[in-house]
């Protein structure tokens, strides 16, 4: 028998949407979560394994401790966020249960093993980068030694070891492992699960793995996932939705939480044939450079929401962070899925590369003339492990390693000359109301809100949005009042 094993996305800030699958870990500015896929194919190889999810259930740190006086091995999959509290807890937990194992997976560690090692003593060992395998392998009582990508500390000599890499999941290996929606029904409550431009309740799985595409900001394909794509078989992603279809009947949306759902044409209109007669309504993630044809097989196929990564409405910031697109394509792309009727959640992000006042200008012109149903500003966030944190590093553009305030909210930390931080935290609050404010736009959320019977959510969002957006003022206010301060400061010494 496999040690009995727990894996956990831990506790954190109340609201707090972190690992596991979060690919921006935040609190966000309405209560949602994305699923944990990441832990579900290895809690499923295991005999006797439990998937928690803690943030979306409301689960503590101190039930957490008590369900795992049942298991001998803990795997936590932190993020850059929720490190602290998260090694913290690790102390605690071994403190408790000195015998258990436990196993940290995740970004931070696979960008810093030797950091999470030295830092947190209570950590036995690190998996880096896709861990499914490794973890699983140790569960069935294989020597740290002998397990390809993990990093550990020599119990005689004090050093950190780290093993060779692993190779990546091979496509076989994909179709193989459990299917994420089977570990769902087992452990999760997927009402618990919200995310405001989607149904609900919905549900999310992956069909693909890695991503080719180079944005430098991008956390995943550069920290876990990687830059090779890897798809399941489009029989093996039709028979689990068909299962899952089954197993929720209660579901009113699928949500496929690929980093490029539909990139290849051929393999998106062969799924979409398999998924049409199954009567889903199911959305993706999506690239501008997807074409007519490939949308159009999508909807015909029950596809109702796209979410789309446009980032910037400017042409050099688009160049700077290797997005492989334009903003003419990102305007086409965008007629097309009107005209056929498919919904879109923009993504855009202020204070990306290159980004001054005039550029920020721009994007929030060329999302108005986008005219998406619904948006995202998030602020840039230099992840450790990107290409984005070793230039604004380098450049000496990162003027607070704290990505987030006390609370998990994310907080501009990188400052290009004549971009003052509060500036960019102000323009986010500045972006969502010219957009939102609009007639056309107000009238456009509240009908949509109507329609799908989802009133009471919506005004339960837009108090949260608000209340939200009144401590990013204030945050963002002391911080103008600091950087003041500190300029005040200066003056006097040079005096």
């Amino acid at each position: 028998m496999p040690l009995k094993t727990l894996f956990l996305n831990p506790p954190s800030f109340e609201k707090f949407d972190g690992g596991a699958s979060s690919r921006w870990p935040a609190t966000r500015e309405i209560e949602s979560y994305w699923y944990p896929v990441w832990l579900t194919y290895p809690a499923g190889m295991l005999e006797g394994s439990r998937l928690l999810d803690a943030p979306p259930h409301h689960i503590k740190w101190q039930e957490v401790v008590e369900i795992l006086k049942d298991y001998e091995f803990l795997v936590l999959f932190t993020s850059t966020m929720g490190w602290d509290g998260d090694q913290k807890m690790a102390e605690v937990i071994k403190q408790t249960y000195p015998a258990i194992k436990i196993a940290f997976v995740g970004p931070p560690v696979t960008t810093s093993p030797d950091k999470a090692l030295t830092e947190c003593p209570a950590i036995d060992f690190i998996c880096r980068r896709e861990f499914d395998f490794s973890v699983v392998e140790y569960a069935n009582g294989k020597p740290l030694n002998e397990i390809l990508g993990v990093s550990y500390k020599d119990k005689e000599t004090g050093k950190i070891l780290h093993n060779p890499d692993r190779p990546q999941v091979t496509p076989e290996q994909l179709d193989e492992m459990p299917w994420a929606t089977e570990i769902y029904h087992r452990d999760l409550d997927v009402t618990k699960y919200n995310v405001p431009f989607l149904l609900h309740p919905y549900v999310a799985l992956y069909s693909t793995r890695g991503c080719p595409a180079q944005c430098t900001f991008c956390l995943w394909p550069q920290t876990l996932s990687g830059h090779a794509w890897r798809k399941r078989s489009t029989d093996d992603v039709a028979a689990e939705m068909k299962q899952a279809k089954e197993l929720f009947p209660h579901v009113k949306e699928f949500f496929f939480d690929d980093d490029t759902f539909n990139i290849q044409k051929a393999r998106t209109i062969e799924l979409c044939e398999k998924l049409k007669p199954l009567g889903i309504t199911w959305s993706c993630t999506s690239r501008v450079t997807t074409d007519f044809d490939t949308l159009k097989a999508m909807k015909e196929a029950g596809c109702r929401l796209l979410i789309v990564g446009y980032e910037s409405g400017d042409p050099q910031i688009l160049k700077n962070i290797k997005k492989g697109a334009t903003v003419e394509r990102a305007l086409d792309f965008t007629r097309d899925c009107h005209k056929l009727g498919l919904v879109i959640h923009g993504d855009f992000i202020l204070g990306l590369p290159g980004e001054t006042k005039e550029s920020i200008r721009n994007t929030i012109e060329f999302a108005k003339q986008l005219d998406c149903e619904t948006i995202q500003v998030s602020i840039a966030h230099a992840f450790p492990g990107t290409e984005f944190f070793d230039f604004a590093k380098e450049k000496g553009f990162i003027t607070n390693e704290a990505m987030s305030d006390d609370g998990g909210h994310q907080m501009a930390h990188i400052e290009y000359p004549g971009l003052p931080v509060e500036y960019v935290m102000e323009m986010v609050h500045k972006f969502y109301d010219e957009y939102f404010f609009r007639p056309k736009a107000a009238f456009r959320v509240v009908w949509q809100a109507i329609v799908h019977r989802d009133v009471p959510r919506l005004y339960t969002e837009a108090r949260s949005f608000m209340k939200l957006r009144s401590q990013r003022n204030k945050a963002a206010l002391k911080m103008k009042e600091a950087n003041a301060a500190k300029a005040q400061e200066s003056v006097s010494m040079n005096a």
